[in-house]
């Protein structure tokens, strides 16, 4: 399908006033044609206003035309399943088959939502009826929850589909009933511009408003200022950096109107080695590390870049075994020569630190390539250097020599908070494990184990989310059902007269849908 590098607004593809951009192959590192045109601010603006125009009759659609819509995206997805994979595989260097699996991922995710909306248990419906007879009387009360307004969400770098145009943040602002601008990533325009196609085939297809969804180009960071500063968007979804998303957070925060941004950040996702497990497998879990940190070049949000665990021959055999993998493991590609330069600067500073030792190395090569490292440093060396807890995006890890399970304890103590911790320990290692396990709580979204943090799985039950800094808020998931929570907010209707209630609200329930009612739960 042929690509014209313009941003659309609305319905319509629009060529850009804001300066323009190529493509990258980071395989070849060459630029790629067409040229992309970024947004002028006055474009950002329309493209507000049109998501704002859009919201009331989009939050008016039924719960089926809302499933429905969800699912065309999808299926226009599929259709063009072939051109994204290929234009995907060209500009980010990932392998074919990671984007068919990012791709089916994508529309998976909107078929989840489309089952969240029909389901409606997402409304959270509460109705506490009258009691005129008690003494106070008790008014009629019932809650809905209801979508929060526009949304703007800025596309991730290292998933080009997944957290991106068409990804979990847009999904579920959908599913919330609010209309999506999306700031598409400069790493992906050509993919990013194929998804907005097969979006508004959908849009068309289903009659939804003009205005429920645009995409923007940037040549400049001005475009995603505009977007946080404008009036009428009402929440952010952001997949990046630490500093990309305090920026965004400050610029939310210092409107006449501050909005949520929720922003998933760093994680250096620790991988916690009981000494049990590390007598009994030391060697197995040595292995299923190396793959874990290696994959993909290691550019997940997920990736296991700290392990700690206690000093003994067991580690040593680890270590022994990670330096083996990693020498046969090859130089991978980056995503983009931005990211590969910040890689190798956080590697070269781990090299410098006189504190620090290399475990071992992978295959170097040309190019904008990851070249794999895992290092070491002693627990009370990492106890005082707060440096050593920055992430480096790509394959790199930190081992930390433990003294004993006890310091092992006071480092995960002043941790960051962290998208994943990962527990491989045996049946003696419990007692200390379920003393371990409130901490583990309190410091990242998801403790897992027996595994490492890469691969999230889309499902009701999944949180892709932490404490700071790993994302901006902490109470909520950028991934599984739950995910809808960040664009809703809840109202309460005291005395609403019957003929004004909504079907989803009204004691007939004529929606079908769960209603808590006077304490009890009622399902259709």
């Amino acid at each position: 399908m042929e690509l014209t590098g313009k941003l659309l607004l609305g319905d319509s593809f629009v060529k850009g006033s804001g300066g323009s951009f190529k493509g990258f192959n980071p395989t070849t590192s060459m630029e790629m044609f067409p040229e992309f045109y970024g947004a002028s601010v006055e474009e950002v603006s329309t493209a507000c206003r049109l998501a704002d125009e859009s919201f009331q009759a989009f939050r008016a659609t039924s719960l089926e035309e809302r499933a429905n819509f969800l699912e065309t995206v999808a299926d226009e997805l599929e259709k063009l399943k072939s051109s994204i994979v290929a234009r995907g595989v060209q500009e980010t260097g990932l392998p074919e088959g990671r984007l068919q699996g990012e791709l089916g991922r994508t529309t998976g995710q909107l078929r989840l939502f489309a089952k969240v909306v029909r389901d409606g248990g997402y409304l959270d419906v509460r109705i506490d009826e009258a009691m005129p007879d008690r003494t106070p009387p008790r008014p009629d009360l019932r809650l809905v929850n209801i979508p929060v307004g526009p949304v703007v969400v800025f596309g991730a770098s290292n998933f080009p589909l997944a957290f991106s145009v068409a990804g979990g943040d847009t999904a579920s602002a959908w599913a919330a009933g609010c209309p999506v601008i999306v700031k598409a990533h400069s790493a992906h325009p050509g993919t990013s511009e194929l998804v907005a196609k097969a979006i508004v085939a959908a849009v068309k297809h289903c009659n939804m408003p003009t205005g429920v969804f645009s995409m923007l180009f940037a040549a400049s960071r001005d475009v995603g200022t505009a977007l946080v500063a404008d009036p009428r968007v009402k929440a952010v979804g952001f997949t990046g950096s630490r500093q990309g998303g305090l920026a965004l957070q400050a610029i939310a925060q210092s409107r006449a109107e501050p909005i949520p941004v929720y922003a998933e950040m760093s994680s250096i996702n620790p991988v916690i080695l009981m000494p049990e497990a590390m007598q009994q497998k030391a060697a197995g879990i040595a292995q299923a590390f190396v793959g874990a940190l290696t994959l993909g070049a290691g550019q997940f949000c997920t990736n296991p870049g700290l392990v700690l665990a206690v000093e003994d021959p067991s580690l040593e055999l680890f270590k022994e075994e990670v330096a083996k993998g990693l020498a046969n493991s090859a130089a991978a590609t980056m995503l983009t020569a931005g990211i590969c330069e910040a890689y190798q600067s956080g590697v070269r500073a781990l090299k410098a630190n006189q504190n620090v030792s290399c475990v071992g190395e992978g295959m170097n090569a040309e190019g904008v390539v990851c070249q794999a490292h895992v290092f070491e440093v002693g627990g009370a060396n990492f106890l005082a250097d707060e440096t050593l807890q920055d992430e480096v995006f790509g394959a790199a890890s930190l081992i930390v020599k433990c003294e004993s399970v006890s310091q092992l304890r006071e480092i995960i103590t002043i941790l960051e908070g962290q998208l994943t911790i990962s527990v491989h320990a045996d049946a003696g290692d419990e007692p200390e494990v379920r003393a371990l396990l409130p901490l583990l709580m309190d410091k990242a979204g998801r403790v897992l184990f027996d595994g490492f943090g890469t691969g999230v799985e889309v499902c009701d039950a999944m949180v892709h989310g932490g404490p700071y800094p790993s994302t901006t808020a902490p109470a909520t998931s950028s991934v599984g059902s739950i995910a809808i929570k960040r664009f809703l907010r809840p109202v309460c209707f005291q005395n609403l007269p019957p003929s004004l209630m909504m079907p989803e609200i009204s004691s007939e329930n004529s929606a079908g849908i769960p209603q808590r009612v006077n304490g009890g739960l009622k399902i259709g």
